[in-house]
């Protein structure tokens, strides 16, 4: 058995070799789509991550997508202010971390439906974010701010890598220890699986919830923060543009396992660097229609979903508030 196992886990770098090469053959630049994969994965690996730690404790959060918008702009406004690409980063993390709050309040405290609530945060976000451009910056829907204020990457004889995809890739391995390893872990596993023994252990299901919410808030909103300000360069209003419904999709796929989230985000990340990469490399370009190839992703994502949907595994008391008997 573990004979078999080791021969799969070997299959997928050979395969992901063996495709490269032969992208290499009709003339991709490797390095530029290990690039573009690595950047493409990073917002989705921390909020895939994140709401793992969340849905392990027994709450769901489907507001991603609006947290990576409200993050988006509050990121690049702080950079602006303290002229500091770091502080604007910070400020992702900080008000995703506060929607996570407010969102663990009225999940846990509230008894609210937990999918409503999410709901609630995407409209907000669809209506506030053009709203904060508008207003902050005068123009309508889009903004570049001074390259002073983006976060550069390391740059390596090889390829160029962002801090925080080499901060995500790590949290992958911190989280997936201790989630499995740590009293904390057996916490959150706890709450989500038997709330009724954490109880009555003397553990408050409230607080260990709550603090999966912000979890999950803190990583999505520095995964939205990173897309202006270490990405993409800018912000417009659609910036997310459905990243966050692929993040869960992410999550599914990965069984809640963050390690997992890791690889599986970093197969859309390759899925839309694919995109971007083909869409820009000359004689390719004109022969595959631009808009078709950038469906690329969202073809990936519902591929996916539908193989793993069915095989994913969730806690027993996920989605459902706690009531003491």
């Amino acid at each position: 058995m573990r004979a078999i196992t080791a021969i799969r886990m070997l299959s997928i770098p050979a395969s992901f070799a063996i495709l490269l090469l032969a992208l290499s053959r009709v003339g991709f630049k490797i390095d530029s789509l290990i690039e573009a994969s690595l950047l493409a994965m990073t917002p989705l690996a921390l909020a895939a991550m994140g709401e793992a730690i969340n849905e392990k404790g027994g709450l769901v959060n489907i507001g991603l997508e609006g947290i990576f918008l409200i993050s988006a702009a509050v990121g690049v406004y702080a950079a602006e202010v303290f002229n500091n690409g770091w502080a604007g980063l910070a400020a992702g993390l900080a008000i995703g971390a506060f929607i996570g709050l407010i969102f663990g309040v009225l999940s846990v405290y509230g008894k609210a439906d937990q999918i409503i609530v999410g709901i609630g945060i995407n409209i907000f976000a669809i209506g506030f974010v053009p709203y904060f451009i508008l207003a902050e910056w005068g123009v309508p829907g889009i903004h570049i701010p001074p390259k002073e204020v983006l976060v550069q990457p390391i740059r390596t004889p090889v390829i160029s890598i962002s801090h925080v995809t080499i901060l995500a890739i790590a949290l992958a391995f911190a989280l997936n220890y201790m989630i499995k390893r740590t009293p904390l872990g057996l916490r959150i596993r706890a709450a989500g699986e038997a709330p009724e023994a954490l109880d009555a252990a003397g553990v408050s299901i409230a607080r260990v919830r709550i603090l999966g919410a912000v979890v999950s808030g803190a990583l999505t909103g520095l995964g939205g923060a990173f897309m202006p300000l270490a990405w993409f360069g800018g912000i417009v209003k659609e910036i997310s543009a459905g990243r966050g419904f692929i993040a869960l999709a992410v999550l599914v796929a990965a069984g809640l396992d963050p390690l997992k989230a890791l690889g599986f985000a970093f197969l859309f990340g390759f899925a839309e660097g694919l995109a971007y990469v083909v869409a820009f490399t000359p004689g390719i370009k004109e022969a595959v229609p631009y808009h078709l190839v950038l469906m690329i992703p969202y073809i990936i994502t519902l591929i996916v979903v539908a193989i793993f949907i069915g095989r994913a595994s969730f806690p027993k008391s996920i989605g459902k508030p706690y009531r003491r008997e």
